[in-house]
């Protein structure tokens, strides 16, 4: 049964942190270097809309998979790296549902209205939160592979 939730917790993070990559590395540069801003922030958008209730979804799965797994275990003989993941993960949790409920939801509005210098800000304040969230990501999974 464990083994069940440590797959369904990795996957949860390898979605999350996948979508991450793909959104920094390679669709945003690329929209930037192609489209026009409106053209863009429909696009940034409607990705991120479906990006986002992916790792809703995975946000999900990662807590209740890590909860569960770390029940299972002596809090005091669990790896310092499990405790790093923990906390790491809640403050990415808090980071993310800040952008859904700012940033994000004033992105939706603005491209709603065809308010592209206010849909541009709010993308600008969202990119710099996932960045962060995308550098925390690593830090985890560092911290639960060499923190033993």
């Amino acid at each position: 049964m464990y083994e069940w939730f440590k797959f369904l917790h990795l996957s949860a993070g390898i979605v999350w942190m996948g979508g991450m990559a793909l959104v920094i590395l390679a669709l945003r540069p690329v929209a930037i270097q192609q489209l026009q801003p409106p053209q863009r922030l429909a696009l940034m958008t409607g990705v991120l809309s479906r990006f986002f209730t992916m790792v809703w979804i995975g946000i999900a799965v990662l807590l209740a998979s890590g909860f569960w797994m770390l029940s299972m275990t002596d809090m005091k003989l669990a790896p310092r790296g499990w405790h790093a993941m923990s906390g790491l993960g809640v403050l990415m949790c808090l980071i993310f549902a800040h952008i859904w409920f700012a940033p994000f939801r004033r992105l939706k509005a603005a491209v709603a209205s065809e308010d592209w210098p206010n849909a541009g800000k709010a993308l600008g304040q969202i990119h710099p939160m996932v960045l962060t969230n995308f550098a925390l990501s690593w830090l985890a999974v560092l911290a639960v592979v060499v923190w033993r």
